[in-house]
């Protein structure tokens, strides 16, 4: 029975980037596990069809060589027969086994197998959104995150229990083979084994061959205190199961931290803009700020005091991360103009500017005496 195409088993179009292939494979893992349908043939062969196309299109190599090829690119050794493709093939993928055979390696392919298809498992990422309170105080949080692990029944050897991966006939167990090509030995992948240099007789029920299985993982995560908007936390071991017993990748944390309702933060400074009133940035007053730290503390007005004057509070700050450290908060004035004015408050403003003069308001007066200098200069 011929080989249903693979995009079309995970349900996704050929374009689909590797965010799409991965959500499309655990909800198809899920939906077909052998645990969620217990005797049922059907879903098991569907599971192991899955399974199969997935870790082709989430390979690079593979997915190019079967966009080529289709399912011939891992037949008889790549469609060109046992020795591997030859100069009547395809002549790019001839050169590509040349330059691996000089160079060695799979371009990267090789550094994440080892021998046994013993391959690291993928690094996962994980988003978490923090207000700038939680950043402050640092906090422990529990996320859950959907990932693979090793499969409890083959132990992650991804072969029926009671059976083992046999060494591969074809390459003896090395993972690749070697092929005349007229003045070159070209080496390559075994294409029986797909480099791993063993194979499996019996895939276990449970995986699919694969030696993992996909499961949510609840962690605790520990926020230091101090922590910076798009810092990034390291789980080492705790991504995806590598195949077949492979060691684990890692999971990456990267932290967002929410807007603040009136504080602003660069680095470990924090600022906050006050409006305060007319009347008291001219006699003096003084007005209560909140703290990170859930405390209040006073600040106080000079008289005369102008928008834009900051004051700053000393070790009010964020801490700095995995220090003693702390940053300062800056308060800034905003003199707010008076608006709505009844009747006799319009008087009581009008008769102050009457008795205004330019001790009152040096800056204007400064100015607009300049101005008048500059436009008497433009007519003499």
């Amino acid at each position: 029975m011929s080989k249903r195409d693979y995009y079309e088993v995970l349900g996704v179009s050929k374009t689909a980037d590797e965010k799409d292939l991965k959500s499309a494979f655990r909800k198809l893992a899920m939906q077909f596990h052998p645990d969620r349908n217990p005797g049922n043939a059907e879903a098991e062969a569907k599971f192991k069809e899955i399974n199969e196309a997935y870790d082709v299109l989430k390979d690079g190599q593979k997915r190019a060589a079967y966009d080529r090829f289709g399912h011939a690119a891992f037949e008889n050794g790549g469609g060109g027969g046992p020795g591997g493709p030859g100069f009547n093939g395809d002549f790019a993928q001839t050169m590509s086994d040349i330059f691996e055979s000089f160079f060695g390696g799979e371009f990267g392919g090789a550094e994440r197998r080892g021998r046994g298809g013993r391959e690291r498992g993928a690094d996962l990422r994980y988003n978490m959104e923090i207000t700038l309170e939680e950043a402050y105080e640092g906090k422990q949080v529990e996320i859950s995150v959907p990932t693979s692990i090793v499969c409890e029944t083959c132990s992650g050897t991804g072969a029926k229990p009671g059976t083992s991966p046999q060494t591969c006939k074809t390459c003896g167990g090395q993972g690749r083979v070697r092929a005349a090509q007229g003045f070159f030995t070209i080496e390559r992948t075994c294409p029986t084994c797909q480099g791993r240099g063993q194979v499996i007789a019996e895939a276990c029920a449970k995986c699919g061959g694969t030696g993992r299985t996909t499961t949510e993982k609840t962690l605790t995560v520990s926020i230091p205190a101090g922590i910076e908007d798009g810092t990034r936390i390291r789980l080492s071991g705790e991504g995806e199961a590598g195949a077949r017993g492979g060691p684990a990748g890692d999971l990456y944390i990267f932290i967002g931290i929410k807007p603040h309702a009136f504080f602003q933060r660069d680095g470990a400074d924090i600022f906050c803009r006050v409006p305060v009133s007319m009347t008291t940035a001219a006699l003096g007053g003084q007005f209560d700020v909140p703290t990170l730290s859930g405390e209040k503390t006073k600040v106080k007005v000079p008289d005369g005091t102008q928008t834009g004057k900051q004051f700053r509070l000393r070790g009010k700050g964020m801490p700095v991360m995995r220090s003693a450290q702390q940053g300062d908060m800056y308060i800034q004035v905003i003199v707010e103009t008076p608006r709505n004015l009844n009747r006799r408050q319009r008087e009581l403003l009008e008769e102050f500017e009457r008795a205004s003069s330019g001790d009152t308001h040096p800056e204007s007066a400064g100015f607009f005496a300049k101005v008048k200098d500059f436009f008497d200069n433009l007519g003499g």
